[in-house]
């Protein structure tokens, strides 16, 4: 799990820094929160993930962790989805998207602090 999170968050990354590009290039910063966010929240945050999962695999292999990867891989594209669509003005009611994607990315966040923590010390290192 720990290499295929590696791997989601290379693609955020990419998606990132082609939204910064984009932004810069057109003098256009509307979309700057969803620049933000995909870098924080996918590119840095599920890469140290996946990085955490590779040097102790027993926290990739737990319940938690794999209810984490999709939750979290649910919520954020739903959250920047519909950011991006109401920073860009196509109306409000993508608010609500933003809400339901945000809400789900943070419980799949706390998920992966309550495996981390219940399950570190236990941990098996690779």
């Amino acid at each position: 799990m720990g290499n295929m999170l590696i791997k989601i968050s290379v693609i955020y990354f990419a998606i990132g820094v082609l939204l910064g590009l984009y932004m810069s290039m057109a003098h256009n910063y509307t979309l700057t929160g969803v620049h933000v966010h995909i870098n924080l929240l996918g590119w840095m945050s599920l890469g140290m993930i996946g990085i955490l999962y590779n040097i102790y695999p027993s926290l990739a292999e737990t319940a938690l962790a794999k209810i984490h990867f999709w939750v979290h891989n649910i919520g954020l594209p739903v959250m920047m989805g519909g950011l991006a669509l109401a920073l860009s003005g196509a109306g409000d009611i993508f608010l609500t998207f933003v809400a339901i994607g945000g809400t789900v990315t943070v419980l799949a966040i706390l998920l992966f602090v309550i495996n981390v923590l219940m399950n570190l010390d236990s941990a098996r290192k690779a």
